[in-house]
């Protein structure tokens, strides 16, 4: 899905991409969130909010994966 995107990429955005790395707000909530969940804790917006989080997180990781083999073949 993502690797017609990659194909476009440069290999700065590339680097870019790799070096990024969550904020610590962004980390914090999420862990508070995951905690929230195994507690059976978390309220229908905070259980939406853990879902956007991830999906986000799956994404950025494709990304990142393609940015990571653009580089290797530019090597």
């Amino acid at each position: 899905m993502l690797r017609p995107m990659s194909k476009l990429m440069s290999q700065e955005l590339a680097r870019e991409l790799v070096a990024l790395k969550v904020e610590d707000d962004t980390q914090e909530r999420y862990d508070y969130l995951a905690a929230g969940r195994r507690e059976g804790s978390l309220t229908p917006d905070e259980e939406a909010e853990l879902q956007d989080l991830v999906q986000v997180n799956s994404m950025l990781s494709m990304l990142k994966a393609e940015a990571r083999l653009l580089l290797a073949n530019a090597a």
